[in-house]
């Protein structure tokens, strides 16, 4: 992936939502990405609060000072988001995005940065294919060399397919022939409340992009979860060809051709993302246990009542957010909402792991209140189905702004966590 980099919140903030207009656009977004409405949920009461506190912390006293400056930074965000947020309306604010996602795209070389400043806040759906693949550094940025690449690449995955799955059984090892069948049990499973994983061919797409993925990934091999993975790329580059809603998508109508070509995206954008977090899928999955345990220093730092209740009650937190990691809340959130919550992730390149942290700290803490009623069986219940169905792009988005305020707060003083 190409380099991360500190990436400005304000974006974000300036505004409750991302959504984008798509009146007087030639190119239709699809339907797969529900609209919001004016009458969906409210945030949470919970939400709020954090908004309006920062930092909810009773018992260490020598860090008052600390904790009173970091709520005065918040504070400042909030009032910034509000001052700009009062001059410009949502609609033509996001006009003036769409035209600057435009401008970036249009050029002969495009600089990667500013469609990263962009793309943190959301992309236009019919613009997400583009996007995402110039984020994770599969299309160059020279538009002149990018149709030849990925060409090249394309067939390069053509001819990995062809070497190593494409072949009997009897020229695989023992080992491949046990990773094959546990990807073709997995895949029947990939986000099973959506009907169109159910299908055959997409099913049959998840295999060979997994189980090739694997082959050349030695060092992890394929590891439960990043099926899930790979759902966001095959829906984003899906809708290139198909239109309308998902509930509607058939694969039969593309040609053999055109699949192949989504495969291949699907493939490369799967390997460009795990590259940056190579050590959460190899063996006993450190890279996910070390941010396990920064989510539980910075959750304590930011809400010490829920962080202490937890404890109290014999949780650990490495038994519900082990699965956010190794599947980046695919299966905690509704699958509408999964594309815009990867704008972010992708935009935040190789700094994405740390801010993976501040992502779920915000989520977890969503449920600060009722978190602290329940016991332990109520806690792992409650965690395991977390009430996100009716979730809509305004919790989404609050989960966000709250991540990137704490982000500004805690990252340049990582003093105030736990090495």
């Amino acid at each position: 992936m190409l380099k991360g980099r500190s990436i400005p919140g304000k974006v974000l903030l300036t505004r409750r939502l991302e959504l984008f207009d798509n009146s007087g656009i030639q190119h239709q977004s699809p339907s797969y990405q529900r609209s919001y409405s004016q009458n969906d949920a409210a945030r949470s009461n919970d939400a709020d609060k954090y908004m309006e506190g920062g930092v909810r912390n009773t018992n260490n006293s020598d860090s008052n000072a600390t904790v009173n400056k970091l709520r005065s930074s918040a504070s400042n965000i909030e009032t910034s988001a509000r001052e700009v947020k009062s001059v410009m309306g949502a609609r033509s604010t996001d006009s003036a995005r769409v035209l600057k996602f435009t401008k970036e795209l249009s050029g002969q070389m495009i600089v990667v940065e500013r469609l990263r400043e962009l793309a943190w806040s959301g992309v236009p759906p019919y613009m997400r294919p583009d996007v995402w693949r110039l984020l994770l550094g599969y299309a160059p940025p020279n538009s002149d060399r990018r149709e030849g690449v990925l060409r090249r690449k394309r067939l390069e995955y053509l001819d990995c397919v062809a070497q190593f799955y494409d072949i009997p059984d009897t020229e695989r090892s023992d080992d491949e022939i046990n990773m094959l069948r546990q990807i073709a049990v997995d895949c029947p499973r990939t986000v099973p409340d959506v009907a169109f994983f159910q299908q055959a061919q997409v099913q049959k797409s998840l295999e060979r992009i997994l189980y090739t993925w694997a082959i050349r990934h030695p060092a992890s091999g394929y590891v439960q979860g990043i099926n899930d993975l790979v759902t966001p790329f095959l829906v984003v580059f899906l809708s290139e060809y198909l239109d309308g809603s998902i509930d509607s998508w058939s694969t039969s109508e593309l040609s053999s051709a055109n699949i192949s070509n989504i495969e291949a995206d699907c493939y490369w954008c799967l390997s460009q993302l795990l590259d940056g977090m190579q050590d959460h899928y190899t063996f006993a999955q450190p890279g996910i246990q070390r941010l396990v345990f920064k989510l539980k220093e910075l959750v304590r730092r930011i809400d010490e009542p829920v962080s202490r209740h937890v404890e109290d009650q014999g949780l650990e937190f490495l038994q519900f957010a082990f699965r956010w990691f190794n599947c980046l809340l695919i299966r905690e959130i509704p699958f509408h909402l999964v594309t815009r919550l990867w704008d972010t992730y992708l935009a935040e390149g190789d700094a994405l792991p740390d801010f993976l942290v501040y992502i779920f700290a915000s989520f977890l803490l969503t449920w600060s209140e009722t978190l602290q009623k329940l016991d332990f069986q109520e806690l792992v219940m409650f965690l395991q189905h977390l009430p996100t169905h009716n979730w809509t792009y305004q919790e989404l988005e609050m989960v966000l702004s709250r991540a990137y305020m704490w982000h500004s707060m805690f990252n340049n003083s990582p003093s105030h966590l736990a090495s």
